[in-house]
């Protein structure tokens, strides 16, 4: 059975939001919350689709800012690679540093608990096998998700269509990022889909050939 990808940007970053299942009307998973809780149960309703977990590539709050909502209204669990735990739980800072204060409208509240992502799980969920890819460099926790039957990466804020995750917010760490690329992205097939946390969809062999951040490595 083919993959329902279904996506729209949302919230002020325009950070795209995807619901990823098997088919209409049964269990989806729900990659990144940014903090627009209607705008994700539009996703999800309009394929019929009922959420069985939720993945956070990062905690940045455009993308882990919607989770605590969402886990109140659907008791999922929301994954998050440890090491961006200071960064999911203080909502405040983040608000501040973006908007110069933190009583920005909004639930920004976080979950109570995160379900810890490491590099290398292999996670059963809604009918579809999805391996993690821990790619510390934009933030420490960063981690993309790899659909390997379906030749599908969610690269979060790791690589872009033409570009590639910045690294001068708190915890970011340029060298680290590109070491993530050359030894956790690069190396998979060149013919696998890249759906990032901003932007349009593209291929990673498309990326090799022309993002220039990649040129060399």
């Amino acid at each position: 059975m083919p993959l329902i990808v279904h996506s729209v940007p949302l919230w002020a970053a325009a950070t795209n939001c995807y619901v990823i299942a098997r088919g209409p009307g049964g269990p989806a998973v729900v990659i990144d919350a940014p903090p627009d809780a209607a705008g994700t149960a539009r996703l999800l309703a309009d394929i019929g689709c009922y959420p069985e977990a939720l993945l956070v590539t990062h905690g940045h709050i455009d993308h882990v800012g919607g989770a605590g909502r969402l886990v109140s209204d659907t008791s999922v669990t929301a994954y998050l690679h440890p090491d961006d735990l200071w960064l999911a739980m203080d909502p405040e800072s983040q608000l501040r540093s973006l908007f110069g204060t933190s009583a920005v409208p909004g639930d920004f509240a976080p979950p109570e608990r995160f379900g810890d992502l490491g590099h290398g799980d292999a996670l059963d969920l809604a009918g579809l096998s999805v391996g993690v890819v821990h790619t510390p460099g934009h933030t420490p926790g960063h981690c993309c998700f790899y659909l390997e039957d379906e030749g599908a990466l969610f690269s979060g804020d790791q690589l872009f269509a033409g570009s590639i995750g910045r690294t001068d917010l708190p915890g970011g760490d340029h060298a680290a990022l590109m070491r993530s690329m050359v030894e956790r992205v690069l190396t998979l097939p060149p013919g696998i889909d890249v759906l990032p946390g901003h932007g349009p969809t593209t291929t990673l062999a498309v990326e090799r050939r022309s993002n220039p951040f990649l040129q060399g490595l």
